[in-house]
């Protein structure tokens, strides 16, 4: 059926050369290619010029494209240019831009200059016509963050392929997350970006990637070989396929806030100024903090946006999207792009910006507006910050250090951010309200990429924290974390008891701070075991992700809390699908214990200290009124 498919495209091409893929904008048959880009309305003339190869040399072919209409240009060029490169320059005012690949590229050359020519159709691995995506509701998502090389660059990894999309083809590295058992992996940027020089892979580069070049093609330096254009299509589709076939889903880091520059931008070489917001004196709006901000309320970045988010989700399967600065986006562009895909598409990001916007705070992405944002999540800065500390001091410690005043900031995170009649919404550190409709709208999370990971956060706000207690806080976190009603989300290495050496801002810092150590899962199993069994028993368990406001604010009700100590009490019979009865959770802060009333009866005790175990129960006690919660840890019982 698929070869049926290219046929037709191919016989389309030849009847209706004109046609231009709505994604890509350049249409490739063996007889002829089709090419068009969008200009402002005042370009005088736009130059297509075909090469041999990805860089250097003079162009084989020089075409002088023809305006369409107003913003459109477009060129057929006959015979059969597979394996050719393309630039387009655009003229204004008697001057050219410089050439680029256009917004539209979906192949390019080494380091992204050029565009590339091919036939897509050859880039899919054996059977990806038949890889599906797996079918996990949002409310029993465990998203687990990762960036290319950490992950596999360190010998300890025992992976082949380190730093590469096909380091999440190996079996070491697909029976690791299996173990551990998240079912969602969050890709940093894997589009390809500006910082890392793919002619000089050889030698150590190191960057996040959030300075995007070309938005809808993998990035080269993740590939085997950056020279040719197939190999980081194929290989990309490979790790998708692979982290499919074990169940898991794949979420795509997304960037269309900013681009890496403005002068040099793809966006700015077709219509100068056209895609960034500016201010009223004239100067490029910095919503971004990165020098510049898109503006995607205009329709042609809104379309970009729509349309790069589908390509993704239909040309490499993606299941998930994470927004970076979500809060510069117009909450119309990011509602377009939820209703453009399917349902099964799990949409979220960080509802803030990283300064003031040109447009005004109500119609954008920002958490607050999340109502007005169905089907798409924010992550939680007032749980993460409630547990470890405040985001403008590494030393502030917060819940885990002993702080007290915290209590309600977790309760707010540990529902979700709905409205909970238990919850005290004056005393919640960033938001005096709710902004979630659905407890699938909020991100539970404890650290991430960016600033500290948990280790250090820890390190750095207790002094002389032993080994000991560093661990007993690591395991409370992360249990606050997996008994939230929101979508939990960890950071790669965590499990490994990850640490950066303290470097919060680690975005091109070398591998020896930001390489995964594995050697820890031999030095401390008993981490990963804690949390592969806390995080089967969430899966294990409806009554930790009911994804349903109505059923949260139903069966659970928070117990009288306690200086440094949130516990409360889930209904479990009133949840569909849940064998427990009474469950009973609590935290523990202190350095000392902490007593919990609890009805008279029998409990299975399932977390407790340095131990989780999903079903079975650590052992069964009999309760008198009260039971105590050891020191900097959590319990979980129920009967």
């Amino acid at each position: 059926m698929k070869h049926l498919t290219v046929l037709v495209a191919i016989i389309m091409a030849f009847i209706l050369p004109q046609t231009i893929n709505a994604h890509t904008r350049v249409a490739y048959a063996p007889g002829e290619t089709s090419f068009s880009v969008e200009t402002n309305e005042d370009a005088q003339q736009v130059t297509l010029r075909i090469y041999d190869n990805g860089m250097g040399g003079k162009p084989t072919k020089t075409v002088n494209m023809t305006k369409s209409n107003a913003n459109l240009w477009q060129a057929t060029v006959k015979g059969n240019l597979k394996g050719k490169f393309y630039t387009f320059d655009v003229k204004y005012g008697g001057k050219f831009c410089g050439e680029c690949a256009g917004i539209w590229a979906t192949a390019v050359g080494v380091n992204g200059k050029r565009g590339a020519i091919i036939d897509m159709s050859e880039t899919d691995p054996a059977d990806w016509d038949i890889d599906t995506r797996p079918n996990i509701a949002a409310k029993d998502l465990i998203i687990y963050e990762m960036h290319h090389r950490d992950f596999s660059i360190d010998p300890s990894s025992g992976i082949e392929h380190k730093g590469k999309f096909l380091a999440l083809t190996e079996s070491r590295a697909i029976e690791h997350l299996k173990a551990l058992g998240v079912n969602a992996v969050h890709i940093l940027p894997s589009f390809d970006y500006a910082s890392v020089d793919e002619t000089r892979l050889n030698e150590p580069q190191y960057n996040w990637g959030y300075d995007p070049v070309n938005y809808n093609v993998p990035e080269g330096g993740y590939s085997t070989d950056p020279y040719k254009p197939e190999v980081r299509i194929n290989e990309f589709k490979q790790m998708v396929q692979a982290l499919h076939n074990a169940g898991i889903k794949v979420i795509l880091d997304v960037v269309y806030n900013h681009t890496w520059n403005i002068d040099g931008s793809n966006f700015q070489l077709t219509r100068p100024d056209y895609y960034y917001r500016k201010n009223a004196d004239g100067s490029y709006s910095n919503g971004s903090g990165c020098g510049n901000e898109t503006a995607s309320e205009r329709e042609g970045m809104r379309q970009f946006m729509i349309e790069s988010v589908k390509y993704w989700v239909e040309e490499y399967h993606i299941d998930g999207f994470r927004f970076d600065l979500m809060g510069v986006h117009d909450i119309e562009t990011m509602n377009a792009i939820r209703n453009a895909v399917p349902n099964d598409i799990f949409i979220y990001g960080e509802g803030w910006s990283a300064g003031s916007c040109a447009l005004p705070g109500e119609k954008l992405g920002m958490k607050a507006n999340i109502t007005r944002m169905p089907g798409i999540a924010v992550f939680s800065d007032e749980i993460r910050d409630a547990l470890r500390g405040p985001w403008d001091s590494n030393k502030k410690p917060a819940f885990l250090g002993g702080i007290r005043g915290n209590e309600e900031s977790i309760k707010f995170g540990i529902v979700g951010a709905i409205q909970h009649p238990d919850v005290d919404y004056s005393k919640v550190n960033y938001s005096k309200a709710p902004y979630a409709s659905q407890p699938t709208q909020m991100i539970a999370y404890v650290s991430c990429h960016d600033d500290m990971c948990l280790v250090d956060r820890l390190k750095a706000s207790i002094p002389k924290i032993s080994e000991e207690e560093l661990i007993r806080l690591d395991l409370l976190a992360q249990t606050v974390v997996m008994t939230s009603q929101g979508v939990p989300f960890m950071l790669s290495g965590e499990e490994m008891l990850r640490d950066k050496k303290g470097v919060h801002n680690s975005y091109e810092s070398p591998d020896e701070i930001n390489h995964l150590d594995w050697g820890n899962l031999e030095r401390h199993p008993e981490v990963m075991e804690y949390y592969s069994n806390l995080i089967a028993m969430r899966k294990a368990h409806p009554a930790f992700h009911m994804g349903n406001a109505d059923m949260v604010r139903e069966n659970l009700n928070f117990l009288p809390i306690k200086q440094n100590f949130v516990a409360f009490h889930i209904n479990g019979r009133n949840v569909p699908g849940e064998k427990w009865g009474d469950i009973y959770v609590a935290f523990n802060a202190n350095k000392i214990a902490r007593s919990l009333e609890v009805p008279n009866g029998t409990y299975s005790i399932v977390c407790y200290k340095t131990s989780c175990t999903p079903n079975g129960g650590i052992n069964t006690v009999i309760v008198d009124g009260k039971i105590n919660i050891p020191p900097q840890s959590a319990l979980i019982l129920h009967n």
